[in-house]
């Protein structure tokens, strides 16, 4: 009897374990589903320009807005971050600070994507950047991705990862707390088929409906070793 219930107990409480987790997956789901749509409608919205940065203040959340900025490139501190595909092949994604007009501050500006020079791994890709006012169209992003490194402070114009408040010491630039990610067709050599951005809640869903499957087949597993095994066994002559 004691068996019995200590049996019954294990079956219960996995039941409800995959049928809990199998819930708090799909609510994962919902929630990344509409952070998704937010970010989509968000990208539909009129343009920003730096003045609208400037009066929404440093606290405002504005990522994934598109932007409109004319300014100067300051060439000298352009960055290339190593390694970063682009349809699974390995290059740079170029930075460059954006000096503002009118005083409006500077802004990092990832302008694209360039393959590397694989028989020499120093050599920097031939990237064109204009002088003078430009105009750049992109959309508010948050600062490119940290791959893993060391913990050392990185310099010269090859990194592995971009920190925005050293490389503003480092630059004496009044960068803003935000990064651009630069849109628009292929030009300057640089790549702009950016990667979008998936709600990546069919895996959720996906966990959710496994977690299910496996409450589904404890119960059927233990109403099948516990009644009906039994009583087929007990009917056989």
């Amino acid at each position: 009897m004691l068996k019995r219930l200590l049996i019954a107990l294990l079956a219960l409480a996995g039941v409800a374990a995959g049928t809990s987790l199998g819930f708090w997956q799909w609510g994962r789901a919902q929630q990344r589903t509409a952070l998704h749509e937010a970010i989509a409608s968000r990208g539909a919205l009129p343009p920003l320009s730096a003045a609208d940065l400037k009066a929404a203040g440093e606290g405002a959340d504005l990522l994934h807005r598109a932007i409109v900025l004319r300014g100067e490139w300051v060439a000298a501190n352009t960055v290339f971050l190593d390694n970063r595909q682009m349809h699974g092949v390995p290059g740079f994604y170029v930075v460059t600070p954006l000096r503002l007009e009118a005083g409006q501050g500077v802004v990092l500006v990832q302008r694209g994507w360039a393959q590397r020079n694989f028989s020499r791994r120093d050599a920097l890709p031939p990237v064109q950047t204009p002088a003078g006012t430009v105009e750049v169209r992109g959309r508010l992003a948050p600062p490119p991705a940290k791959l893993y490194a060391f913990d050392t402070e990185e310099k010269g114009p090859i990194r592995q990862n971009l920190d925005l408040a050293r490389f503003r010491a480092e630059t004496g630039l009044a960068l803003l707390p935000l990064s651009v990610q630069q849109v628009g067709p292929s030009s300057e050599g640089l790549s702009r088929a950016w990667p979008r951005p998936a709600s990546g809640a069919e895996k959720n869903i996906g966990y959710a409906f496994q977690w299910w499957a496996l409450a589904a087949l404890i119960a059927i597993l233990y109403v099948w070793f516990q009644f009906v095994q039994p009583r087929r066994q007990a009917r056989r002559p």
